[in-house]
């Protein structure tokens, strides 16, 4: 806004004063501090709103109101605004949610300074889970390397009380795609384990991190080979379709094996996988081969109706 100031003045704003015509600071409903927040985007411009906001995260103290600012300065995505942030999610007096929020918002940064604080947060177990997982999908999302060591050292740990902390790190390591992470992910696939482990959904997200890797391991191939007989479902089903997106020519084969599993769900998948890889062919043969069950027939017939 320019108000009769000179080209090379900038207009100097008066932040208490919009402080208090906002009134984020008075016994006012959270919805209606909201509402004056919304004017100010129609009253300065984007650089000057990028300033407001700022200062407001710095001196508000309304758990919700800062949530609000954080989702308003995550739209903008300015550098001046990522300390700030920072220093939101290291305040343990903030809450849970806030604290979360501000790590979601800390990824869209993509600004690898931000690591060291996540992992901080990330490996401290007497956090909250739920801000732990947030930190630990932040790391992946902001793709340093430098996170993929302490990332590994969490979907270890055999002591770590939240294994959706170990599985959010096997998402992360999928997204930063480092090639160190495949042994330590193999390894846990490898452990042997019941239908009603606890560790089944980590085996499950390591899976699907695995299938997201270009590799030619032959222990990877193994590993989910292995897979293929686990006592749960879901874990066949990954491993069908890790196999899938291995680009191993024995990856077909080794899935059309599956055709014969005792799960309706599993032979679905199976037959969907083996179907991608070489399209109508095995649909017919599905349908006139009398060793395959009515159910199969019945699915390769769908599939031939749907896509064919």
């Amino acid at each position: 806004m320019k108000n009769g100031l000179g080209m090379n003045e900038k207009k100097v704003l008066d932040l208490n004063s919009i402080v208090s015509e906002c009134g984020i600071f008075d016994d006012i409903a959270v919805d209606v501090a909201i509402q004056k927040l919304n004017g100010i985007e129609n009253k300065y411009s984007k650089e000057e709103v990028v300033v407001i906001y700022n200062h407001f995260l710095t001196v508000c103290k309304n758990q919700d109101v800062l949530m609000y600012l954080v989702r308003c300065v995550d739209k903008y995505r300015e550098k001046s605004s990522l300390s700030i942030i920072v220093e939101l999610l290291l305040d343990k007096e903030n809450s849970v949610n806030l604290r979360a929020m501000c790590a979601k918002a800390i990824a869209n940064f993509k600004d690898t300074s931000a690591v060291t604080p996540l992992l901080y947060c990330l490996n401290d177990k007497d956090e909250n889970y739920k801000l732990r997982l947030a930190c630990a999908d932040a790391l992946g999302r902001v793709g340093d390397k430098y996170a993929v060591a302490p990332l590994i050292n969490i979907v270890q740990d055999e002591e770590e009380k939240s294994v959706y902390v170990r599985e959010s790190a096997a998402v992360a390591l999928g997204m930063l795609g480092d090639l160190r992470a495949i042994d330590p992910l193999v390894s846990i696939l490898e452990t042997k384990k019941g239908f009603l482990d606890k560790f089944t959904f980590l085996k499950e997200r390591v899976i699907e991190v695995l299938g997201k890797f270009n590799f030619s391991s032959e222990r990877v191939f193994n590993a989910l080979k292995h897979s293929l007989t686990d006592e749960s479902p879901q874990i066949r089903i990954n491993a069908i379709e890790a196999l899938m997106d291995s680009e191993d020519e024995r990856a077909y084969d080794t899935i059309k094996e599956m055709l014969d599993d005792l799960d309706d769900e599993v032979k679905k998948n199976a037959l969907i996988a083996l179907y991608n890889l070489r399209g109508r062919e095995i649909l017919d043969e599905v349908i006139e081969d009398k060793k395959y069950c009515d159910f199969l027939k019945t699915e390769a017939q769908s599939l031939i109706d749907e896509y064919e």
